[in-house]
């Protein structure tokens, strides 16, 4: 469950450091969407020739985004979420509630996790045409990057969603009345 004063609350140093990559990333690769397909419409309707790698390259960073981005959208509160039952709740009922769901959701994305890095491994064997494609042309040969490395997005994806998971409810724990005290930030973490 998201807490309206998440962003209130000072941070660990590395979840900061995290959290501001994630960020970073999500931005970056945004830009480099827009950017790529910005190119394609001004090469189809202005140039008369399309780039036949656009397409597949956005697509392929998307998927990317969507696993990496996933957890940062939960911890943020970002999902769909019903949330008439655990408001109705005292914190330590909603905390049981919040465990109680999240045992099988983690027990799916551990599946997910080992049985993505499975597939991912099963088809490393094949390349990604679109960057074949880029340097190919603009080096003279293709550089052979494996598929695996767009298929291992849902094993990493799944893990990091996990993280966020389970930080979420430590950090549920630790804010319930009686719960030991969080030790204060340094000035460095702060």
């Amino acid at each position: 469950m998201h807490h309206p004063d998440a962003a209130d609350r000072p941070l660990w140093a590395p979840v900061a450091w995290y959290l501001s990559i994630l960020r970073f990333l999500a931005g970056a690769t945004m830009l480099t969407i827009v950017a790529i397909m910005t190119a394609q419409v001004i090469a189809r309707y202005v140039f008369g020739a399309s780039l036949i790698w656009a397409e597949e390259l956005c697509r392929y960073i998307l998927i990317w985004q969507t696993f990496l981005f996933i957890g940062l959208a939960y911890t943020r509160g970002e999902l769909v979420a019903v949330d008439i039952v655990p408001l109705m709740l005292t914190p330590r009922w909603r905390l049981a509630l919040k465990v109680l769901v999240s045992i099988p959701v983690l027990a799916f994305l551990w599946l997910m996790m080992v049985n993505g890095f499975d597939y991912s491994t099963r088809f490393g064997h094949q390349i990604v045409p679109a960057v074949d494609f880029i340097f190919m042309s603009l080096i003279g040969h293709g550089v052979g990057l494996s598929i695996f490395w767009v298929y291992v997005s849902v094993a990493i994806g799944s893990a990091l969603l996990a993280l966020h998971i389970i930080a979420s409810l430590v950090v549920d724990w630790r804010e319930l009345p009686g719960a030991p005290a969080r030790p204060a930030p340094t000035e460095a973490e702060a």
